[in-house]
């Protein structure tokens, strides 16, 4: 189930809704958790008791390290040993999970082509099963697991109540494709929260801006990147159409999908993290990363890079730690090589500008040009992210660099990706990138021409939505 389809919108949506505000305000958790497994279990059934199983592993093991740390008071070894055997089930289970749904088939498949390469096709691993991947699972695995590494390190209180836990790990606004809310951001919130009718229109203006993000800007502009990348033989002026186009598709899909989760979660009483803060303004690469995908970026540096020693062990063991993270960073978001590429273009940058004391080596540009010369880097990058496999990654690299091969058939496409409605809508993904403000930003205070801005906005999703036969969520498949 999705939150850009009528499914959710006109029935799932009210009925949660109704159910969560007639139920008493000290017993909405269990609603809300037994919604959130519906919402989950929507499309397989089966996947609820694999978030089942993590939720109650972490929640035991939470209890687990808290019970080390009095035992410590008394007896360290003992309590330290506890603590660390607790922290270690739980990292393994979740990345154990992680790594065979979502890793398994990649390593079977590279396996099986290095075992080809060597002549021993006999050694081959064949298998007509294929591991399905479950929804959100990189989500709702990194979720999890960031709880009980913050109870060892004492950053977060464990938490006694299993349904207020499992409520925590399963809450679906976010369960899908976050943010990744960290549990000390939301620990009293489970307990207690405010609802309002502030916050309720602040939620509902939220979704209603989301909703028009995806389905206005992100949807079009997918339709325009997949038929360039799909096309086989391309120019470069149409490979850079594309590619500008799926760039304005991922940014607007993603952060709509955070906005449609941050207005959900308002609407329920929570206050979640700001996802998104207009990456593509950013005048370098690692400013890029303070600004795209909040919660990932900051779950990485605080759970991979510190602990990999970040910057504390000299120049040259940063620059391999930043690369490091985001190779594995890349190899997160899908088990496939163009990911690892992709991560190791935006490490190789990271570190590249490290060199230089954090700024961009192109820092002595005009602060618009450095903004326009980040933009493409990163859309050289999304090559790798968009493309199917190396091939098709490389053949539209070469397009875009201006060595494909476009031919007569590559001049038929003008004539589709040129039409009015895409090339407006382009314009309007420019424009609302670059010249307005953020949804954050914009609902902070609503105002009578705000909330008829919001209300517009809603209805003409609605209605293009119930005419609309595309409707893909890139990052469902992460």
């Amino acid at each position: 189930m999705v939150f850009s389809s009528h499914l959710f919108i006109v029935y799932f949506l009210p009925l949660a809704l109704l159910v969560y505000y007639a139920t008493p305000a000290r017993f909405r958790a269990l609603p809300l958790t037994l919604l959130s497994y519906l919402f989950y279990g929507w499309a397989n059934p089966a996947f609820v008791f694999l978030m089942l199983f993590s939720t109650v592993v972490d929640y035991r093991m939470g209890l687990r390290i808290a019970s080390g740390q009095l035992v410590e008071a008394h007896d360290a070894p003992r309590g330290k040993r506890m603590q660390r055997q607790a922290l270690i089930l739980s990292v393994v289970t979740n990345l154990s999970l992680l790594g065979f749904f979502k890793y398994a088939n990649f390593g079977i498949e590279n396996y099986n082509a290095l075992i080809t390469a060597a002549g021993w096709e006999s050694a081959r691993w064949d298998t007509a099963l294929r591991i399905v991947l479950p929804l959100g699972i990189s989500f709702y695995t990194f979720q999890s697991m960031s709880y009980t590494i913050d109870v060892y390190r004492r950053e977060a209180a464990p938490e006694r109540s299993f349904l207020s836990f499992a409520c925590y790990v399963s809450m679906f606004p976010q369960l899908v494709a976050g943010p990744i809310v960290r549990f000390h951001e939301v620990a009293q919130q489970l307990n207690v929260r405010t609802h309002s009718v502030e916050k309720f229109a602040r939620g509902i203006a939220f979704f209603s801006l989301g909703l028009a993000k995806k389905v206005l800007v992100a949807n079009p502009c997918g339709q325009v990147a997949d038929t360039c990348f799909d096309a086989g033989a391309v120019n470069s002026l149409d490979a850079w159409w594309g590619l500008f186009a799926y760039g304005f598709q991922i940014y607007f899909d993603f952060s709509a999908y955070s906005d449609m989760a941050i207005g959900l979660g308002l609407m329920l009483g929570f206050v979640f993290p700001k996802n998104f803060d207009s990456p593509y303004r950013a005048p370098s690469i690692t400013e890029f990363w303070h600004r795209w995908h909040l919660s990932l970026s900051q779950f990485l540096r605080d759970y991979l890079y510190i602990a990999l020693g970040g910057n504390r062990r000299g120049a040259a063991r940063t620059y391999a730690n930043l690369i490091l993270v985001m190779l594995i960073g890349g190899l997160w978001h899908g088990a496939s090589w163009n990911f690892v590429l992709w991560g190791a273009i935006h490490g190789g940058m990271l570190a590249l500008e490290r060199t230089q004391g954090k700024e961009s080596v192109y820092r002595r540009l005009p602060h618009v040009f450095r903004v326009g010369a980040t933009f493409v880097i990163v859309s050289i990058g999304w090559i790798f992210f968009r493309a199917a496999d190396l091939p098709q990654a490389w053949s539209y690299l070469q397009s875009v660099l201006g060595f494909g091969a476009g031919g007569d058939a590559a001049a038929l496409l003008s004539g589709v990706l040129y039409q009015p409605y895409y090339v407006i809508t382009l314009a309007a993904a420019a424009v609302l990138t670059w010249g307005a403000p953020q949804t954050w930003d914009f609902t902070r205070e609503l105002t009578v021409p705000k909330a008829a801005w919001c209300g517009v906005a809603l209805v003409i999703s609605l209605l293009v939505l119930a005419t609309q036969s595309y409707n893909p969520f890139i990052y469902f498949i992460f």
